[in-house]
């Protein structure tokens, strides 16, 4: 599976296929980050192999429906508990991340693990995720944005060219180097 672009979250279920024996068996549902829904029905079919004795051709996939989080505009913290492949073992790992939606903030996860980890998508696995208050961040970097008043200040600033005129002065050449400061 390849992470490219933004992961969607997908909900699939799936069963053991029905025989004389069994009419009704049991169904199972997961919850699946994947690009596409190929990718999902095929990481379903992965999980459902190691945790119970089922694979896709003694099986059938349910549903297949994709995830949309209802309130996306608000910057919201999330955690991310994960266990991955490295070259020398398998490790756990918990993440946070802020974003607009679970799937930006899963999108972050992966794009970190490589640039980090050099790990690929197919060795990581997504054990659970939560939305985290601001009292419940452990990471510095995520904890310095979520306070009451948090500033952005501007302290240089340089002015852009508008339409007809230069960027910092009006002539091309000048002696006198830019003010940036407007404290």
């Amino acid at each position: 599976m390849t992470a490219a672009g933004i992961m969607r979250q997908y909900q699939v279920v799936g069963r053991k296929a029905a025989t004389e024996e069994n009419p009704n068996p049991e169904a199972y549902r997961m919850v699946i980050f994947a690009p596409n829904t190929v990718a999902a029905k095929s990481k379903f079919w992965y999980f459902m192999r190691q945790f119970r004795k089922m694979k896709k051709t003694t099986g059938e996939i349910l549903d297949c429906v994709e995830l949309v989080e209802k309130n996306s505009r608000l910057v919201k913290n999330y955690g991310i508990w994960l266990r991955y492949d490295s070259r020398s073992g398998t490790h756990n790992m918990y993440r946070e991340y802020r974003d607009m939606k679970l799937t930006g903030a899963v999108s972050q996860l992966y794009n970190e693990m490589a640039g980090r980890h050099r790990c690929r998508p197919r060795s990581i696995q997504i054990i659970r995720t939560a939305t985290l208050g601001a009292s419940e961040l452990n990471r510095p970097n995520g904890a310095q944005f979520a306070q009451r008043k948090v500033r952005f200040p501007l302290p240089h600033r340089v002015d852009s060219a508008k339409r007809g005129q230069k960027a910092l002065s009006d002539r091309t050449f000048t002696t006198v180097r830019p003010t940036t400061y407007f404290g």
